[in-house]
């Protein structure tokens, strides 16, 4: 990113007198090919499921994960959590996939205010036709272009930036709480 002046940058920091530590143009290189290849990929992975499934791929995302949920069914807070998605964008999107009959909403016995999303066995089957192409798709978009190493290194690198930006505290601005 472009330096902006100190009077800017200096609202938006904590400390008004501080100056950010500006990345570098190694970093700004890094950061920017970052971007690019996650829009990317994002776009590829939408538009195929698109095409094949006849579904985003936040869609197919949330059958892969009731899918490998016990009884193939999660409490819907547990559902966003896990999706990283606020719990209207939840709502929503369970909504448009039980027009399709891919999930179907049970209230959870033993909370009379919660939710379970449950994968009926027509998204199972839904889910088993798409999971062919896309697993083909991540591997020629991703996998198949790095090395062993590469890829070892890149899912320590993941690691490493998902544990650092892990909410923690009560206090954090979680989206599933929203």
């Amino acid at each position: 990113m472009e330096r902006m002046s100190t009077k800017k940058s200096a609202a938006r920091t904590e400390e008004p007198s501080a100056e950010p530590r500006w990345l570098t143009e190694g970093e700004q290189r890094v950061w920017r090919a970052y971007i690019h290849a996650t829009t990317l990929l994002d776009d590829t992975l939408d538009r195929q499921l698109q095409r094949d499934a006849g579904m985003p791929h936040m869609y197919y995302g949330l059958l892969v994960q009731l899918a490998q949920a016990p009884g193939r069914k999660l409490r819907m807070t547990e559902l966003a959590k896990n999706m990283k998605i606020t719990r209207s964008r939840l709502s929503h999107a369970v909504a448009r996939l039980e027009k399709n009959g891919w999930v179907r909403r049970q209230d959870c016995p033993s909370d009379k205010r919660g939710q379970n999303a449950f994968l009926t066995d027509e998204g199972f089957e839904v889910l088993k036709g798409a999971a062919p192409g896309h697993v083909s798709l991540v591997r020629k978009a991703m996998f198949d272009r790095l090395s062993e190493e590469q890829v070892r290194q890149l899912g320590e690198i993941m690691c490493v930036i998902a544990d650092g930006l892990e909410p923690t505290g009560t206090g954090a601005d979680l989206p599933w709480l929203r």
